[in-house]
């Protein structure tokens, strides 16, 4: 159903992303974006409507386990702060790494290995790996795009909360197109990976940026002030969270490594079973399992777990007595202020999406007659348009997939070209997600590595338009040509690899710098280990 809004129904999320990029004031830049929705659904001042759509969006079951999450987990991180752990994996990994490369793909490879939850990657990721990359001069900008372009990917290729609700989303499509005998949900999304060419090529981007070490765009701007002179954040900069400025020293004398491994273990342990146990029915499988769970809820218990494990640590080792270790869990909601408010403003401008029918307005406008051979391309980009400008990846997979799959189907009749909309529809919601201010994902990102937001998507955004662009252009061969995504892939990569190469070069000549940080000389000593 077409907005009765028509093109208005755009202006509320373009505006809050405009104006967010262009003021770095992401709190006022939404507002506005939501009362600017409410003055056009109203007609009038749509004071009282602001406030609504603000009210709704917290009262979402799911976003209130999630604010939940997020707030205990900020109790985490002040108890692992307090307890000494975040000093401790800092020295301990000094010890062993010595250069960026080398924390880069650290955090790299824990972002792909921790594959069941975007937001429980992100935390577990950012908050690991904050102190050892501040200490090797890497930006937190840097820090933010490999988190967040490990998180969202990963988990859209693996057994997770993304993979469950995308097999429900392809069974509704198959509904909706009125087909009866079609393959099972989950066939057709093993056959949609290869498809999903924008995710498996920002896991390899970041690869490419780490271990070539070459940066291009502002991230080369961030990346030559953190190694020169050792400030990790732009001046001026509103980090999303600063546990030391807001925490103090930490009470550990002689910090221990278990008091930073304890609680993440605990964490990753007790979401991975909570999730299994909450979707666990007599004779379910493990794919049953994983389909039914309550990740929301999971994360709820896998972070309360986290605080009661620092409460178990600060009595154990005698650091942290009862009474500070409970306002140490007060402290550490304070941390996560910022993001809690953001998240409830961008999840706002959901509200307004929802009422303008933004989603279904841009859908309508591209129509159904769509080139066969430019159809994956072309979708990619339709969902990448609607994710940017609503902020959700989730809300576009659920807007676009019972779109688009008849007009798949009723253009071809092809299983093929289903799996391929499944995979192009997972990778222009990422793609619009990486490069929307208004992501709830690119919010946690910016916050677990105690990045600016804006500085985040400014950065990260030459490195998404690069990878879609290559997505693309693989895609319209493969329309043309019919040849198995499989063997586009590794074209693709080279692509990339020659784009790092060729725009880090041009870039760094034209601003008369290096294009590989780490070979440029740096000004004053390097940051205290205090």
């Amino acid at each position: 159903m077409a907005s009765e809004f028509g093109a208005l129904s755009v202006v509320p999320p373009l505006l809050a992303i405009v104006l967010a990029i262009a003021t770095r004031r992401a709190v006022l830049s939404l507002f506005l974006g939501i009362w600017s929705g409410a003055v056009i659904f109203t007609g009038g001042l749509g004071v009282v409507q602001t406030f609504e759509w603000i009210v709704a969006a917290v009262a979402g079951d799911f976003h209130v386990r999630i604010l939940v999450f997020t707030l205990l987990l900020g109790s985490g991180v002040a108890m692992i702060w307090n307890l000494g752990g975040s000093y401790a994996v800092r020295d301990w990994a000094i010890a062993r790494l010595d250069s960026q490369r080398q924390a880069g793909a650290v955090a790299w490879a824990l972002g792909v290995v921790l594959f069941f939850d975007d937001y429980a990657n992100t935390a577990i990721v950012g908050s690991a790996m904050k102190d050892v990359s501040d200490h090797l001069r890497v930006s937190r900008e840097k820090l933010s795009y490999i988190v967040d372009s490990t998180a969202a990917p990963v988990a859209t290729l693996g057994i997770s909360s993304w993979v469950a609700f995308q097999l429900s989303l392809i069974t509704d499509g198959y509904e909706a197109a009125g087909v009866a005998d079609h393959p099972p949900a989950f066939e057709v999304f093993l056959n949609s990976i290869p498809f999903n060419m924008y995710s498996i090529l920002a896991i390899v981007m970041v690869a490419i940026i780490v271990f070539s070490g070459r940066d291009y765009g502002e991230m080369l701007d961030a990346e030559h002030r953190s190694w020169r002179t050792g400030q990790v954040n732009r001046e001026g900069a509103r980090p999303m969270q600063d546990v030391e400025s807001d925490l103090g020293a930490p009470s550990a004398e002689n910090p221990r490594l278990v008091s930073f491994f304890a609680p993440i273990g605990v964490l990753i342990a007790v979401t991975i079973g909570s999730a299994l146990w909450t979707g666990y029915s007599p004779g379910a499988s493990l794919m049953d399992m994983v389909t039914n769970a309550d990740f929301a809820s999971a994360l709820i218990y896998g972070s309360f777990a986290m605080v009661v494990t620092g409460f178990a640590l600060g009595k154990l080792y005698g650091i942290l007595p009862l009474g500070e270790a409970t306002d140490t869990v007060i402290d550490g909601f304070g941390l996560m202020l910022t993001a809690v408010s953001i998240l409830v403003l961008a999840w706002g401008i959901g509200e307004v999406v929802s009422a303008l029918q933004t989603g279904e307005y841009v859908a309508g406008v591209v129509g159904e007659q769509f080139p066969v051979a430019v159809l994956p391309a072309l979708v990619l980009l339709l969902a990448a348009f609607i994710a940017f400008s609503t902020g959700t990846s989730w809300g576009t997979m659920g807007i676009l997939t019972p779109i688009v799959i008849p007009v798949a189907w009723n253009l071809t009749g092809d299983h093929t070209i289903i799996a391929a909309m499944v995979g192009v529809i997972f990778s222009g919601a990422i793609f619009g997600d990486h490069s929307s201010p208004i992501s709830d994902t690119t919010v946690l990102s910016s916050t677990f590595t105690g990045a600016d937001l804006i500085d985040h998507v400014r950065t990260q955004l030459y490195y998404a338009i690069t990878v879609a662009l290559v997505a693309v252009v693989l895609l319209l061969v493969w329309g043309l040509t019919r040849i198995t995504p499989l063997a586009l892939l590794p074209l693709g990569v080279v692509l990339l690899v020659g784009l790092v190469y060729g725009l880090s070069e041009f870039d760094a000549n034209r601003k008369g710098v290096s294009p590989v940080v780490s070979e440029a000389p740096q000004d004053g000593a390097a940051p205290s280990d205090d």
